[in-house]
């Protein structure tokens, strides 16, 4: 049985550092001493309901993760911050995510815990493109 993957965002579209520094002056005036999570995944552990995948749905979910100082995601702070308006989709999102990893946050280079939002996209792959091959 083949098995249908969601297409995941890798980019962290937000960050909320532990203990931000809500005084800081403008990013363009400093170099930036935090970085985000990075995924590591080289393919998306997200499977693609393929009931929805056949009706041809697609949608976003955007989650809300809690990565540890390692990169590890506490599965239980995982919250669906932005739902697709496909339930299953959202539940879909939720479940893989778990099998996401990512290298940790850090500040000024050292690990962190971070609080950090994901999005998963799950999209149809279009058959005229390169990286479409139309199943």
């Amino acid at each position: 049985m083949r098995v249908i993957l969601a297409l995941v965002g890798l980019t962290v579209i937000a960050c909320v550092p532990d203990g931000t520094d809500s005084d800081a002056p403008p990013a363009n005036s400093r170099p930036n001493p935090f970085e985000p999570p990075v995924a590591t995944n080289a393919e998306s552990p997200v499977a693609y309901p393929i009931a929805l995948f056949e009706q041809g749905i697609e949608g976003t979910v955007i989650l809300r993760l809690f990565a540890d100082e390692t990169g590890t995601i506490v599965p239980e702070s995982t919250l669906v911050a932005e739902g697709s308006g496909h339930a299953r989709l959202d539940s879909a999102a939720v479940t893989g995510v778990v099998r996401m990893t990512f290298a940790p946050a850090r500040r000024k280079g050292i690990p962190v815990s971070t609080v950090f939002y994901q999005p998963v996209h799950f999209r149809i792959p279009d058959p005229s493109s390169p990286e479409g091959d139309g199943r």
